[in-house]
């Protein structure tokens, strides 16, 4: 083993994280309400447009998964070198694969609502929305790479400066355009969708500067499209896991979101509403599940089990506390919060009982964001999908429709569903942590890099 890498504590990591995700979820509440406020019809277009977008989006995840693992693992290591030809190669990959899923979504959109069983009412203003939003997809991919890298070298702060400008941009420019201003015509959804793409490029150019900056990383032409087949290879060894969990997920609970529609219009922007403050909630276990598969991957890769063992304990004991605190919170104040979206007495009631559901959620979701990460940065990413995706598929998807539609719960049903879930996959993940079953991946990730760092 070499001797403990400096790093910073997981709170120094995860406060930058936690901001960044606020303001990523901040938006997205500001772009429903200011959707809500046309009609519930265009909060629910809005909601259901991205839940597609982000949906489309983890086909990134093939690669982005891997992509702050295997770079922290180098680092930790002592592989700089590694880590920078990892770096490129992402990028060539993220141009790729965020350039096929931006065309596929630009002539798709239509299909793709009426698969997810669009109300009538809400696909005039879902297709246009959805159809701008497209190009969009590939300039996220190269931000996500990007702020990929520069975490995985312990730059959060730097990270979210970037998402701070992109996201002020980005409100900036979608207040006037979706409401009107001066010569400016409202616009409603579509001027979200141009602003959205205009502060994204904001963004890939503040990351571009940062590269040069902090990191001495100046892209080629080359390596916009170029995917080198090792660093490639290494990549996918974890994101090829990573993302057919996170796409198992999504597909699982864009069924259940088709079950809401399938309720009708109210239930699906109730559905919207009350998933906007949940994903508030959730944000303090998904900054700490980043934060520690950043740090446990720079413990992989310098050989230190024990430490990694012990960060992962703590931040588990720490998160479980601050998820049911938040979601209490949240579930106290929501007759309030859910007038930001609307006034409809029986959508704020029926918002109100999910909220309370999230209580019980929120601890068993804590679980997967922590330690799935951390058994990914260990190098055992198999094992989460391999385990999870019948849960999934079983309780989250099937049993959503079995509670909401077959025993007509409804909404309530669905999110019953979600909580036996994250509880019924957590219990599981923290098993295979606690039983020390991510150690034999743990020590062949430290094999490979010695025999990398010997060949160099």
């Amino acid at each position: 083993m070499t001797p403990a890498p400096p790093r910073p504590r997981l709170f120094t990591l995860t406060w930058p994280l936690f901001v960044e995700f606020l303001l990523g979820i901040g938006v997205s509440i500001a772009g429903t309400a200011l959707a809500a406020r046309t009609s519930d019809a265009a909060g629910a277009a809005f909601a259901l447009s991205n839940q597609i977008f982000a949906t489309l989006f983890i086909v990134f995840r093939i690669i982005g998964a891997g992509i702050g693992v295997v770079i922290t693992q180098n680092l930790g290591g002592g592989h700089r070198e590694g880590a920078d030809h990892v770096a490129r190669a992402a990028l060539g990959a993220s141009s790729w694969m965020g350039g096929t899923t931006a065309v596929l979504l630009f002539f798709s959109a239509a299909p793709m609502l009426r698969l997810m069983s669009a109300p009538a009412e809400v696909m005039p203003l879902a297709v246009p929305f959805l159809t701008l939003l497209a190009p969009a997809l590939l300039l996220d991919a190269w931000n996500a790479a990007m702020a990929g890298v520069m975490r995985a070298h312990l730059r959060t702060r730097d990270t979210l400066a970037v998402i701070i400008a992109m996201h002020a941009s980005h409100l900036a420019l979608a207040i006037p355009l979706m409401t009107g201003a001066g010569p400016l015509p409202a616009l409603g959804l579509p001027g979200y969708a141009m602003a959205f793409g205009l502060s994204r490029v904001f963004g890939v150019g503040l990351h571009l500067w940062l590269w040069r900056l902090r990191l001495s990383l100046v892209p080629h032409g080359r390596d916009w499209w170029h995917a080198p087949r090792r660093e490639l290879a290494a990549m996918l060894h974890i994101g090829l896991p990573g993302a057919a969990e996170n796409i198992a997920y999504r597909l699982a609970f864009m069924v259940s979101v088709s079950v809401a529609a399938h309720l009708g219009a109210q239930a699906l922007a109730t559905q919207a509403y009350a998933s906007q403050l949940m994903y508030g909630v959730l944000l303090f276990g998904l900054a700490t599940g980043l934060g520690v598969e950043i740090l446990v991957g720079h413990l992989i890769g310098a050989g230190h089990w024990h430490d990694a063992h012990k960060l992962v304990r703590r931040a588990m004991a720490r998160g479980l506390i601050v998820s049911v605190a938040v979601a209490s919170v949240v579930a106290l104040t929501s007759p309030w919060l859910l007038r930001l979206f609307t006034h409809d007495p029986q959508i704020i009631a029926s918002g109100q009982l999910l909220l309370w559901i999230t209580i019980v959620l929120e601890p068993g979701r804590t679980f997967n964001l922590v330690v799935i990460n951390a058994l990914r940065a260990a190098g055992d990413a198999r094992y989460p999908v391999a385990v999870g995706s019948l849960s999934m598929l079983v309780v989250l998807a099937g049993g959503s429709w079995l509670l909401g539609i077959h025993f007509g719960w409804g909404l309530p049903g669905l999110w019953v569903a979600y909580a036996a879930d994250e509880w019924i996959r957590g219990l599981l993940m923290w098993r295979r942590w606690a039983t020390l079953g991510w150690l034999p991946h743990a020590r062949a990730v430290r094999r490979r890099l010695r025999a990398a760092q010997a060949s160099a």
